[in-house]
């Protein structure tokens, strides 16, 4: 969402939609091209996070063909790239699930191998590791810290964000919220008060978390027997796939984002996996501005 009431949404054959606007297919995307989490650059380009084939971070231009942007970092294959974000400070933070191939692998909540790369005026590196299915990543309103959503983990997490001669690293990982009752953190959004808004991408939940770490069910799509059945399969082993889809046959349809928009930032926007609408509502708290906001205005 731009402050010129642009909206964009991640779309698998137009790499990122424009809504109100004509289709525009991309031309020559590379093999299992899966576009997921965007960024939004001022020169009207787009970085796209790829979850599928080869991975990495690629940048759409007017041409609409996709071209590699950051394929790898520190000689590590970035497969699974789920997440890319650009900050007030124009670094860009990205997140990589896991490291199995296929990443269905890592719904095992045993295995905790997702990062987080940043890349700022001393290059491209790993910033943290050791994450339990890396999701969504939104800088806090303040600046310094990045919080990051752990899928399978089932956590928000935070990091203290340090810089140093234009150099970024982050401090130790701090658990800020665990959930449960069905709920698994995917999007992540902040207002501005400094509340952390979750899409839960099987329960179809949006959840506030508070600065002080509290709860608060702000839109509930979930179906209790779900929920109670993807509570039974995770503490066996993990996330089921098969579960996890049962997530779509409700309205939010296995919701997985969330965004503020409108010219006063108190529409709430929510994508979805497997959806073909993007659903909205009015919040009472407006949105924390983003990078991007004037971008194109």
């Amino acid at each position: 969402m731009t402050g010129n009431g642009r909206v964009f949404v991640s779309d698998h054959e137009d790499g990122v939609l424009e809504l109100g606007c004509p289709r525009r297919p991309l031309v020559g995307p590379p093999k299992d091209f899966v576009p997921n989490g965007f960024a939004l650059l001022e020169s009207g380009e787009f970085l796209i996070a790829n979850l599928g084939g080869e991975g990495g971070v690629w940048k759409l231009d007017a041409s609409r063909s996709p071209s590699p942007y950051l394929m790898e970092v520190e000689r590590q294959s970035m497969r699974n790239t789920n997440f890319v974000m650009l900050d007030h400070k124009g670094r860009l933070w990205i997140t990589v699930c896991t490291r199995q191939t296929p990443r269905e692998l890592a719904f095992d909540r045993h295995i905790a191998d997702g990062y987080v790369a940043v890349v700022d005026a001393q290059g491209a590196r790993v910033v943290a590791d050791g994450l339990a299915f890396t999701n969504e990543c939104r800088m806090h309103p303040g600046g310094e810290w990045l919080y990051v959503n752990e899928s399978v983990g089932r956590r928000l997490v935070r990091f203290r964000v340090h810089e140093e001669s234009g150099r970024v690293t982050l401090g130790a990982k701090e658990c800020v919220h665990e959930f449960s009752d069905g709920d698994f953190p995917d999007g992540l959004a902040f207002d501005c008060l400094g509340g952390a808004w979750v899409a839960s991408v099987i329960s179809n939940r949006v959840i506030r978390i508070s600065p002080c770490g509290e709860k608060q069910v702000v839109l509930d799509d979930s179906d209790p027997e779900l929920n109670a059945l993807a509570e039974s399969v995770y503490a066996k082993s993990g996330v089921s796939k098969s579960v996890f889809e049962m997530g779509r046959r409700r309205s939010l349809s296995n919701v997985s984002s969330v965004a503020f928009g409108g010219a006063d930032l108190r529409t709430v926007y929510l994508g979805s996996l497997g959806g073909d609408r993007l659903a909205s509502f009015r919040s009472e708290v407006a949105g924390h501005q983003l990078a991007h906001w004037q971008f194109g205005t």
